[in-house]
């Protein structure tokens, strides 16, 4: 039964781990824009409201799973649909670079540079005091991350799978994210992530290191116009 919290895996982080974090918008909860842009709801009937309270404080954001309710001056954007993807049982990857935990200040400058210029617009300033995020630098460089976003108190959502254009193909991303689910692993949860459907060579290398689709779910972008 813990599993049927995937799906709505906003609402439960911020009912669970990520509880003070929560925007509660009495049946919508939010996370504090600072840290991440996304929200979820209990019951639909009470997602209106909830968004337009939470459109006051960023125009621009992702409600999670079943569509909500909105009304001007809301729209939608964007539905961007995502494989849901659960890893049952660790990788079997050897690691052959070093991986530090991103945990200084100019470290984490380095991260959110690093997101944004490869997935900008879902990594903020606070995003990576969410979870422990990881990665690998050359010359001084960083050059590939992987980290945790949302995190329940049974599963944890890989994220920021991300490589520097000049420096992809040499499997850095592999060993990142076996690096990042060992430690899930080693906390008793379960490592779970969200790719959009269109990315069918991301797809494929999760599905080779294990990871299995467990639902398609939306991430409904809207804006405030």
């Amino acid at each position: 039964m813990e599993e049927n919290k995937l799906d709505n895996p906003v609402w439960n982080s911020l009912n669970e781990t990520h509880h003070s974090l929560a925007l509660d918008y009495n049946g919508s909860k939010f996370y504090n824009p600072e840290y991440c842009l996304f929200g979820g709801f209990r019951n639909g009937d009470s997602s209106e409201k909830g968004i337009y309270e939470y459109s006051s404080l960023t125009k621009d954001f992702y409600v999670v799973g079943e569509k909500p309710l909105f009304s001007n001056p809301i729209v939608l954007y964007k539905d961007l649909i995502c494989n849901q993807m659960l890893l049952e049982k660790p990788i079997d990857t050897e690691i052959r670079e070093q991986i530090v935990e991103l945990t200084s200040k100019k470290q984490k400058t380095d991260l959110f540079d690093l997101v944004n210029l490869v997935q900008p617009g879902y990594f903020n300033k606070k995003t990576s005091d969410l979870g422990k995020y990881f990665g690998i630098y050359k010359n001084d460089e960083l050059i590939a991350v992987t980290g945790e976003r949302m995190k329940m108190n049974e599963f944890t959502e890989i994220s920021a799978v991300v490589t520097r254009p000049n420096h992809t193909g040499k499997g850095y991303a592999k060993q990142l994210i076996t690096y990042t689910t060992n430690q899930i692993f080693d906390e008793g949860k379960t490592p779970y992530l969200h790719v959009v459907t269109s990315n069918i060579g991301a797809i494929k290398l999760y599905e080779k290191l294990g990871f299995v689709t467990r639902r398609k779910i939306s991430f409904w972008n809207l804006k405030t116009i």
